[in-house]
């Protein structure tokens, strides 16, 4: 009460500045992922044992089964938008999605639009190829023709930061990308491995890994600009997850025994939330 009285006895414009402040605070202020009891989160819709739309209409893979540990651990129910790789930016950015997991790969680039939570996996990337191609490592791709997925940069990096001098080839999608390698319209899909194991499984023509390991992938949970506590809460999470077993449990349910033992099962370094 004292504080009232005291607050009348102040110039009018003084209270006036000071209702504008406040307005202008609650006006501004960016709302979390902690301030909501559902959460959307987008994942991958065409990526077999990673994030994939089966005919009912629900998802499953290694994502949608991180997705779901992650917002039960946050307390929220969660609801599934399928995503392809040329949208994960934008349905943070309209609004659409509260998170994304959905093979975003963290770079410095994507980090100016969209903040980063995680990693949530670390892997590399790889090369899958026809079971007669000899291709074994980046530098085999010199002069060949390489698949490059609308929205992914895997390819891309290839040419430019490996200096291979290859062909990319664009596709809307990973269905015409393997459609694409089988009737020799590319030579070679080049993305991250458990993207590419995921594909092959599916696929079931002998279509195989060279098993080439480079550029390590770091993927991340993408959230709004500015969610530092939301994205500081999914970190204690995926920590969690590493810590209670969560992520070798998955991983082997989605990708086998022999893909655990080449995998780095151990909690990520983190980006940071900034």
């Amino acid at each position: 009460m004292k504080r009232v009285l005291r607050a009348k006895r102040l110039p009018a414009i003084v209270l006036a500045l000071a209702a504008v402040a406040v307005s202008g605070c609650g006006i501004g202020a960016q709302e979390s992922i902690l301030d909501q009891d559902e959460l959307v989160i987008g994942v991958r819709s065409d990526l077999p044992s990673v994030g994939f739309r089966k005919g009912d209409g629900t998802f499953e893979g290694f994502d949608v089964d991180v997705a779901r540990y992650l917002a039960g651990k946050l307390g929220k129910d969660v609801t599934f938008l399928g995503v392809l790789a040329a949208d994960r930016e934008k349905v943070l950015t309209d609004g659409r999605a509260d998170l994304v997991v959905a093979t975003f790969t963290i770079d410095q680039d994507r980090k100016r639009r969209v903040l980063f939570a995680g990693p949530y996996h670390i892997s590399y990337q790889d090369i899958l190829i026809r079971p007669e191609e000899k291709i074994a490592n980046v530098r085999d791709l010199e002069g060949r023709r390489i698949c490059e997925v609308q929205g992914s940069n895997a390819a891309q990096r290839v040419v430019e930061e490996r200096g291979v001098k290859a062909q990319v080839v664009p596709f809307p999608d990973y269905s015409r990308c393997l459609a694409a390698l089988k009737s020799g319209q590319v030579d070679a899909v080049t993305t991250n491995d458990v993207i590419l194991a995921g594909l092959a499984a599916r696929d079931g023509s002998g279509l195989r890994l060279a098993n080439a390991l480079f550029n390590e992938q770091r993927t991340g949970v993408g959230l709004a600009r500015g969610d530092v506590p939301g994205c500081e809460a999914v970190n204690r999470a995926i920590t969690q997850m590493y810590q209670d077993g969560t992520a070798q449990k998955l991983l082997r349910k989605w990708f086998g025994e022999s893909w655990l033992r080449r995998a780095v099962v151990a909690v990520p370094q983190f980006e940071g939330c900034s």
